[in-house]
């Protein structure tokens, strides 16, 4: 990641994410209250790649406030997050703590984790969802993934469709009258400049707009894929899914992709 776009990056996501993260879902101890009852809800079509993972050692690249961390704890994981912003941290423990389970917190840039960390014996790595467009090169990151994976071991990679991302603007909010324009450049590299995701969660008196906005790198789907073989990993599934959340709603779109690999 270019020193100037993670500068940006990580003082928008060490400002306001707390707070963003117990308006969006409770306090801590609402939210541990929430997963006690049913963690699986809270991971959703993830647990049908990964399998049981009562007793797996799993890691969760810049797994944020992590409340899919601590679903997996629940369900029996060995769970350790990694990320670099310590408020992401504080929510996390806490949450782990009301939910009564462990967590193991790493705060650090994903690409240069500190020494004992990369063990190599890890069954599972798990990325999810607005990850990959912080990096300006994506073969690093995928050959850090392997050098935690155990023999045997997969990525479970999760993240919105470049379809989504890159080619298609949306506007309206119902499925009644959202209405879809096809004007994006799905072949376009540029780094692109937007309110980080928390934003609109924030309380009016955590905003600061000028601070809260991150530098992106919106990939096509090929150079996703071409960086996970390039970085040693054997590919297992690349599945394209609609929104899972509506039968009608954005129908015929793809919105979001899971790709499994492995290291032989």
């Amino acid at each position: 990641m270019e020193e100037q776009q993670y500068q940006q990056n990580h003082k928008a996501w060490n400002t306001g994410t707390y707070a963003a993260w117990s308006q969006r879902f409770g306090t801590p101890e609402e939210a541990a209250a929430k997963l006690r009852s049913a963690p699986e809800k809270r991971l959703g079509k993830v647990l049908d790649y990964m399998g049981d993972v009562k007793d797996k050692k799993i890691i969760n690249l810049m797994g944020s406030g992590g409340n899919k961390a601590v679903a997996l704890a629940l369900l029996g994981a060995d769970v350790t997050v990694a990320d670099f912003s310590e408020e992401n941290k504080h929510y996390a423990l806490e949450l782990a703590a009301a939910a009564g389970v462990p967590l193991h917190y790493i705060v650090s840039d994903v690409l240069a984790l500190p020494e004992g960390t990369v063990t190599g014996d890890y069954d599972i790595v798990f990325m999810e969802f607005g990850i990959l467009h912080y990096f300006t090169d994506l073969v690093p990151l995928f050959e850090v993934v392997r050098s935690l994976l155990g023999k045997g071991g997969k990525l479970v990679l999760q993240d919105f469709h470049p379809v989504s991302t890159k080619l298609i603007s949306s506007r309206g909010t119902t499925a009644n009258i959202r209405k879809h324009k096809v004007d994006g450049d799905y072949f376009d590299t540029e780094l692109k400049e937007t309110e980080i995701s928390f934003y609109k969660f924030l309380p009016d008196n955590s905003r600061q707009p000028e601070v809260q906005k991150v530098k992106l790198r919106h990939w096509n789907l090929g150079e996703i894929v071409t960086a996970v073989a390039t970085a040693g990993l054997f590919l297992r599934l690349l599945e394209e899914l609609p929104n899972l959340s509506s039968d009608v709603f954005d129908k015929g779109i793809p919105k979001t992709f899971t790709l499994i690999a492995e290291k032989l």
